[in-house]
């Protein structure tokens, strides 16, 4: 499956009643599409997963197949700390004809790295699709070591990873040692170019909702041998890109879209809205990229 280079993981539009809109993913998704977004990894951690029920992420799967219409592909983050109701969504996320699935190293439970593949191993034995790892210690407190992502690129349909212990070394290990097919994204937004410059695919990126435009451009100066470019427009959104995270994520992309004239709503708690501080820490952040997006 080619997911090309810049993956958006997509936030969960919420309405007034913090009810999923789903009218507003077509909306949402026809931006991304046209400010370069190559793909979207729909139900994950900047989606709320943590605060969906199953049936809503099922929904919002099978939602988000329909409004991208075959125009990107529809990935559906399907990982939780359980193997048994990971497998089950997973099984019904294919059902709702999703291009691949993204599956988290497990939270909390702090399994060995042994449980890690044995997890990875059996999930992907129940579905077809291509499945992306996803390594994030700083949320799961469980770092997936180089030699066990190797071990899993062995497995047919484990194709690639989202690397975001924010460790080069590590992503060098992993693109080193797997087959050429299996590509490493790094799941840190200001990472891009360095990952890029030691064989990284790309990227799965929160920032790129308001700035994947921007980062195609980088990606592809990058590729064409103009380095100077890239790392000219590396630096310049680089600010923005920490402002995305100067509270927990999404309140951050939710508020930056919502200056975009996208509105994708409120966040559930345990997450709370961006205080007038820092709202306008990210308008201003904003102001200094590009401007708003007419619907």
């Amino acid at each position: 499956m080619n997911i090309g280079r810049v993956v958006t993981a997509m936030v969960t539009p919420f309405n007034e009643k913090g009810q999923i809109d789903f009218p507003q993913i077509k909306v949402l998704l026809d931006y991304l599409i046209a400010n370069g977004t190559d793909a979207v990894v729909v139900g994950g951690t900047t989606g709320e997963s943590a605060t969906l029920s199953l049936e809503e992420k099922e929904a919002l799967y099978a939602e988000s197949v329909r409004a991208a219409a075959g125009r990107i592909p529809v990935i559906a983050g399907t990982g939780m700390n359980d193997t048994h109701a990971t497998a089950e969504l997973t099984i019904r996320a294919e059902k709702a004809n999703v291009d691949g699935i993204m599956l988290v190293a497990p939270y909390y439970n702090k399994p060995s790295q042994q449980g890690l593949y044995e997890h990875f191993k059996t999930i992907a034995g129940k579905t077809s699709l291509d499945v992306m790892l996803y390594n994030v210690p700083g949320r799961t407190m469980v770092n997936m070591l180089p030699e066990t992502v190797i071990a899993l690129s062995q497995i047919k349909n484990i194709t690639s990873v989202k690397e975001a212990s924010g460790n080069l070394d590590q992503m060098t290990a992993i693109i080193s040692n797997t087959p050429d097919d299996f590509t490493v994204y790094t799941g840190e937004d200001s990472l891009t170019l360095p990952s890029m410059a030691i064989g990284a695919t790309g990227v799965v990126s929160v920032a790129s909702h308001v700035i994947g435009s921007h980062m195609q451009d980088m990606i592809a100066r990058y590729l064409k041998g103009d380095i100077h470019g890239a790392s000219s427009i590396h630096g310049r959104i680089v600010p923005l890109m920490k402002a995305m995270f100067i509270a927990p994520s999404p309140s951050p992309v939710k508020a930056a879209l919502a200056f975009q004239g996208i509105n994708s709503g409120g966040v559930r708690l345990p997450l709370i809205p961006l205080t007038e501080e820092e709202k306008t820490i990210v308008q201003k952040a904003l102001e200094t990229i590009h401007s708003p997006f007419k619907q």
